[in-house]
């Protein structure tokens, strides 16, 4: 009887002791689970922070030629334009964390101001490459359009998200290897079929699509504390009397969860337009001088250069107009607005004869 005691009292206390352990093991597991993803969100939050850390600029002039000097290729006129919006192009891809903007895992899945500064420069590359095909690689309306530069745009404005089948990444390289394709002949002397030509009313064409993009974006910035905007409807004389057409106006105002993307999306831009036009003021300086234009060019590139500076703000600020805290959107209103004013009164200038 005393035995039977005996073993049921240690039989409990083994089972005591068994579970116990079972949940020592499971807390230690636990533990150790929760350190793992700690460690986890803490590299992840270095690696997305580094991966947030816009571009610097690069010297244009410098670049391609130290890139004519690598590929042994001959500086010719639209070579240095060319080779920077190949290099900007190259940037989207080559940045640290490569294109985040088809990501679909952390930490690039949790990043959205790099993506819209990303497409904010791939807008700029779109344009340009439309305009090097349509304009400044053809002399006029009804000449035929470079092979590879038709091979280019396309590629450029290929879906800025997919993530395969393919990447977008894949078809910015094809277009890159099209651009380097069209200045590999354009740099040749001894082929004939590549062509660039310096003039005002191409410069003039692309600058007006520029001005576009840039009033564009000033809006979309200023609502950032809501505007009053008249109807778009609205027509002037007896034709809105006799219609019964009224203008009223509307209170438009960016998303509060949309103001960085806007702000971010224009940096992409005047950092990629501030660009091209040192690479234009270098290819079209000759066109630039007989116009009186050089000056009018380096103040644009100013001001889309100050609206680079640097936040020091963790996070973008939305006050209101006069208020206490800062909104960051309307100081980036006032740099892309000032420039899109240079810009008027740079196509003015240009199509003066």
């Amino acid at each position: 009887m005393l035995d039977w005691k005996n073993r049921s009292t240690n039989s409990q206390g083994s089972t005591d002791k068994a579970s116990g352990g079972s949940r020592s093991s499971g807390s230690l597991i636990a533990r150790s689970l929760g350190g793992l993803i700690g460690v986890y969100l803490l590299i992840a939050l270095v690696v997305g922070w580094y991966w947030s850390q816009e571009p610097s600029a690069f010297q244009v002039q410098q670049h391609a030629q130290s890139a004519a000097q690598q590929a042994q290729r001959q500086m010719v006129t639209g070579y240095t334009t060319v080779e920077t919006l190949k290099q900007v192009a190259s940037t989207l891809l080559d940045k640290p964390g490569g294109y985040l903007s088809n990501d679909l895992a952390p930490p690039g899945l949790w990043l959205d101001n790099m993506p819209s500064w990303e497409y904010g420069v791939l807008v700029q590359v779109r344009d340009f490459s439309r305009a090097l095909r349509k304009d400044f690689a053809r002399s006029q309306s009804q000449s035929t359009e470079d092979p590879d530069l038709a091979k280019a745009e396309p590629r450029f404005h290929f879906d800025n998200k997919s993530w395969a089948l393919p990447a977008s990444e894949s078809e910015y390289r094809d277009g890159i290897k099209s651009l380097d394709r069209y200045l590999a002949r354009l740099s040749d002397t001894g082929q004939k079929n590549a062509q660039f030509y310096a003039r005002a009313d191409n410069l003039n064409n692309w600058l007006g699509d520029a001005g576009t993009r840039l009033g564009s974006l000033s809006q979309r910035l200023s609502a950032s504390v809501g505007q009053v905007r008249l109807s778009e409807n609205l027509q002037v004389g007896n034709d809105a009397e006799e219609s019964g057409v009224v203008g009223e106006g509307g209170v438009y105002e960016t998303p509060w969860l949309q103001i960085d993307n806007v702000f971010y999306e224009a940096r992409g831009q005047a950092w990629a337009l501030a660009h091209l036009l040192r690479a234009v003021e270098v290819d079209f300086a000759d066109v630039l001088a007989k116009k009186n234009a050089t000056v009018s060019v380096r103040q644009i590139i100013r001001e889309l250069e100050a609206a680079q500076a640097t936040l020091w703000s963790p996070m973008i600020l939305n006050g209101s107009g006069y208020g206490i805290l800062a909104n960051h959107s309307l100081v980036m209103a006032n740099y892309i607005s000032r420039a899109n004013a240079g810009l008027i009164d740079l196509r003015q200038l240009l199509s003066q004869g």
